[in-house]
C-alpha cells in the first residue's frame, strides 16, 4: 500500500481532476458524463454549508487517482438512515494498492461518525473486480435489479383518479 496516498474531502481547486476522474468512471462503465454540467452543477452539491454529498479522494503526491461518492439516505425498512455510496474509482494504474480500501475505510468512518448504520451501493454485474473487492471486505450482495426513469416522462398527463395531490 502507498504510504504517499492521502485520502481527504474535495475541494474546490480539485474540481477539473475530480471531473476527469468521474468522465473516466463513466466511460469504464459504458457510459458518457456531460463535463460542462458537472463543472457548473457539482460544486452546489459538494461544497459548502448546503452540500448533499461526501466526496472523498484519493491524493498521491498532488494528483488525484481516485474518489468516492456517497450521500445519507432513508431506508424505510429499517427507519433508519444510511450512507449510499454512488461511486467508487480507482485510475487502472493505481487498483491493487489498497487505496480502494482505505477510501472504503473513511467513508465507513465519516458513516459512523454521523449515526448511520451500514453503507449500500450497487455495482455493474459485469465488473467482477469490484465484487470480489466489495466481497473481500465482507459485503453481501443483493438480487435487485436497479431502474432508471426521468421525472418529467413519467410525471406528464393526467393523474390517475386514486392518486392523492402531493404538490
Amino acid at each position: 500500500m502507498p504510504h504517499d496516498t492521502v485520502i481527504r474531502p474535495v475541494q474546490p481547486g480539485d474540481l477539473d481532476a475530480l471531473i476527469n476522474l468521474i468522465a473516466d468512471h463513466a466511460a469504464y462503465e459504458r457510459a458518457t458524463v456531460d463535463r460542462e454540467n458537472l463543472r457548473s452543477a457539482l460544486p452546489k452539491h459538494i461544497f459548502g454549508d448546503a452540500a448533499r454529498a461526501l466526496i472523498l479522494v484519493a491524493d498521491r503526491a498532488g494528483d488525484l487517482i481516485g474518489y468516492l461518492s456517497a450521500a445519507r439516505e432513508f431506508s424505510t425498512w429499517n427507519a433508519a438512515d444510511y450512507l449510499h455510496m454512488d461511486c467508487l474509482y480507482l485510475a487502472p494504474t493505481c487498483r491493487g494498492d489498497g487505496i480502494g480500501g482505505l477510501l472504503m475505510k473513511a467513508a465507513a468512518r465519516y458513516a459512523a461518525d454521523h449515526d448511520l448504520g451500514w453503507m449500500e451501493w450497487q455495482t455493474p454485474d459485469w465488473n467482477t473486480g469490484a465484487i470480489r473487492f466489495y466481497e473481500r471486505l465482507g459485503a453481501v450482495a443483493k438480487s435487485k435489479f436497479r431502474f432508471s426513469v426521468a421525472v418529467k416522462d413519467l410525471s406528464t398527463g393526467e393523474p390517475e383518479p386514486a392518486c392523492l395531490d402531493i404538490a
